[in-house]
């Protein structure tokens, strides 16, 4: 294959993996504010939710779009739900929410989900009017510089810690500084993150509700599906909406 082809068909790709973000940046004479909540939502709860609304109002972000990672770096080692059920119950719990989105991006990029692969695709997607606000956890936060080109992610978007009250946000600013890296961070404290998906899949196993804790139509998902050593039904849930097939991208 020559050159010339290699370079269409990774244009071509690209292409494909943005083709379901929110149009931004139209406008030359404002400044439009992306956010970009990214994690592995397994399963997404009302903590991911409440965070993701309280950095729109506080943060005036025009949208915040959902990216369910495809295979996390820090979970290799680690049994995790197939991409398609997570990012099935990312366009359930978002669905009721006109600022809220859901994107392919890093499910259907071929291996290990890095966010600063994303953040390159997004930067490049978009033109410079168009900011870049990376929402995570107070914890990872405190992570953040051993990740892959920390450097790099520090110039590619202003980062946003969600925090739980009471917590001790002085770590997090420590290990900010230690770093040397120029990182740009908002704190945000979201009464909602008590919850960790970690505590509502032992919840699941232990056959107790999560009602209240994530929507309940990611709620009846996880029992259809029987996910998370979820009592399986007595019949099989057809795919009825196309969602563990990529939401019938192939009709597209």
């Amino acid at each position: 294959m020559s050159t010339e082809h290699i370079a269409c068909a990774h244009v071509a790709g690209s292409d494909a993996l943005v083709r379901d973000l929110p149009v931004l940046g139209q406008d030359p004479s404002r400044t439009y504010r992306l956010g970009i909540m990214g994690g592995t939502f397994d399963p997404i709860h009302n903590g991911h939710l409440v965070a993701a609304e309280q950095a729109c109002n506080d943060l005036g972000l025009d949208v915040v779009v959902f990216v369910p990672a495809g295979s996390p770096a820090f979970k290799q080692d680690r049994r995790v739900s197939t991409p398609e059920d997570r990012h099935a119950m990312t366009l359930l719990a978002t669905a009721d929410n006109p600022r809220f989105l859901v994107s392919r991006i890093e499910v259907d990029r071929p291996g290990v989900t890095y966010t600063v692969d994303t953040l390159e695709l997004l930067r490049s997607h978009y033109p410079s009017n168009v900011e870049l606000y990376f929402i995570t956890g107070a914890d990872a936060i405190i992570d953040i510089i051993s990740w892959r080109d920390a450097a790099r992610i520090a110039q590619l978007a202003h980062l946003v810690g969600a925090t739980r009250p009471g917590y001790d946000l002085e770590s997090a600013r420590a290990s900010i500084a230690a770093s040397g890296i120029d990182f740009k961070v908002s704190y945000l404290e979201v009464p909602a993150l008590a919850i960790s998906s970690s505590d509502l899949r032992a919840r699941v196993a232990s056959g107790q509700s999560l009602r209240y804790l994530t929507s309940d139509a990611v709620l009846g998902y996880i029992e259809k599906r029987g996910l998370y050593e979820a009592p399986r039904p007595a019949y099989t849930a057809p795919d009825a909406l196309g969602l563990i097939d990529g939401f019938g991208r192939d009709a597209l």
